[in-house]
């Protein structure tokens, strides 16, 4: 007689090992365990600036900070100016929280375009505008130029008629 088991979580136990925290993963390796402190002192130092500048530091990031030196990076040109009026008041908060910061360095980096994408709109068309794009595809002229244009203006004209 031949006995078949089914295997599954009532019937067996595994051993699970526990979750290992980030701090102790970089512990149990030497060459980690180096940078442990570089890394707790830069979050300390990214946690400070964005009590300093709530709203604003909300899209930025430290890049470095050597010899009291502080490089920032945003996402674009106009956060940057904005920023740059609010340096003495970072500058000022950072002192008073410990942080000897001589100077601040802004570096325009495209890090975070999914955060501040904006919802795009749709675009809706009446029928004599579609017809008035058909038109317009059969009646340019059938030159290599004018090829991609009238293919999307029939694709266009295609997908509206479609839907």
């Amino acid at each position: 007689m031949l006995l078949r088991m089914r295997f599954n979580s009532s019937n067996i136990s595994i051993k699970r090992r526990a979750p290992v925290g980030a701090t102790d993963f970089l512990r149990r390796d030497d060459k980690m365990a180096a940078l442990l402190p570089a890394i707790e002192r830069m979050a300390a130092l990214q946690k400070d600036c964005a009590a300093a500048l709530p709203a604003m530091f909300k899209y930025c990031e430290i890049l470095a900070f050597e010899a009291g030196q502080l490089t920032l990076s945003l996402p674009n040109a106009s956060l940057a100016a904005k920023l740059k009026q609010q340096l003495p008041k970072l500058q000022e908060t950072l002192a008073r929280r410990g942080w000897k910061v001589d100077g601040v360095k802004l570096k325009v980096q495209m890090t975070k375009p999914a955060e501040i994408k904006e919802q795009m709109r749709s675009l809706s068309l009446t029928e004599a505008a579609v017809t008035a794009f058909d038109e317009l595809g059969h009646t340019l002229e059938d030159t290599p130029q004018n090829a991609t244009l009238i293919a999307a203006l029939k694709a266009m004209v295609a997908k509206r008629r479609t839907t």
